[in-house]
């Protein structure tokens, strides 16, 4: 692939990386629906695209190979899918656009640190201070203050980034990432249905959508997830390992930008200034993984 085109294509995955938080945030804020509406109709419209994708990929004449769409994947994958879909969503009812994101991405990486470590990868210094440096910035972002997250949305987001990390340690195994992630998508449908169900049932008065809502969602799952994660595995091969952790430290930024320009956001010295600490910190973690692999 050109390197043009490869650049091109890296810098639509991470503006769909980032769209999914500004998406949530913009439903959820600006419209009626709710956070387990919003939730269904992301991963449903993911599940629809994905699976065409898919379709498309492999052709239509092979019926024995259309059926891998349903075998790849599993349902532990698809439940750590579910789980963050779910608390990302819940969390974006109160957290702005930046913050959710920067909380996100630290705790996807810390956990796939963590589990790193746990599988016995040694840090070095610099790694080290990099590890220390974004977890004192998360934990400044999150100290009492006027410019503060609230913590239930807080927790409920580091909840989505621990989920997502074990989705992706999961994702690790091998296989076609594409056909797995349609067939993780197809199988969070039925959790998410019943999940939605179960509120309407349950809780009626809190279950409510409109349209410009459910465009925000199908838009998230078809567009920012499905299409965002297509994009992502096409491209991921060209990209050197490190290039591929490194352009993902954008996510937040872009994402922080979206929230100021479609949101009216305000960015304080405190959300900067912690988000350089976790950045940068996260930044050396990693180059410094990198370095002693090569």
């Amino acid at each position: 692939m050109p390197l043009f085109q490869t650049s091109i294509l890296t810098l639509l995955t991470i503006i769909a990386f980032a769209s999914n938080s500004l998406l949530c945030r913009l439903a959820l804020k600006k419209t009626s629906i709710d956070p387990a509406t919003f939730t269904s109709i992301r991963l449903l419209s993911g599940a629809l695209v994905l699976s065409l994708l898919v379709l498309l990929s492999i052709g239509f004449k092979s019926k024995r190979r259309i059926k891998r769409i349903n075998i790849e994947g599993n349902w532990w994958s698809a439940f750590a899918l579910f789980i963050y879909a779910l608390c990302f969503s819940l969390a974006y009812v109160g957290l702005p656009t930046a913050s959710g994101a920067l909380i996100l991405f630290g705790a996807v990486q810390a956990c796939m640190i963590l589990a790193g470590i746990w599988r016995g990868e040694r840090l070095r210094g610099g790694q080290i201070f990099g590890l220390l440096l974004a977890c004192g910035g998360l934990v400044v972002l999150m100290l009492p203050g006027l410019e503060a997250p609230a913590l239930t949305d807080a927790l409920l987001m580091m909840a989505a980034g621990c989920a997502w990390g074990i989705y992706s340690l999961r994702g690790q195994s091998g296989g076609n990432p594409i056909h797995a992630t349609a067939g993780n998508f197809i199988r969070c449908v039925p959790l998410s249905l019943l999940m939605w169900a179960g509120m309407a049932l349950l809780t009626s008065n809190q279950v409510h959508y409109d349209q410009a809502g459910v465009l925000y969602a199908i838009a998230s799952g078809a567009l920012a997830s499905g299409a965002g994660y297509a994009l992502w595995y096409s491209v991921l091969p060209y990209l050197s390992a490190t290039t591929a952790a490194s352009v993902q430290l954008s996510v937040p930024v872009i994402a922080a930008f979206g929230g100021i320009i479609f949101l009216q956001e305000a960015l304080s010295p405190r959300l900067l200034l912690t988000s350089v600490a976790i950045l940068a910190g996260i930044a050396l973690v990693i180059l410094g993984h990198r370095k002693s692999q090569s």
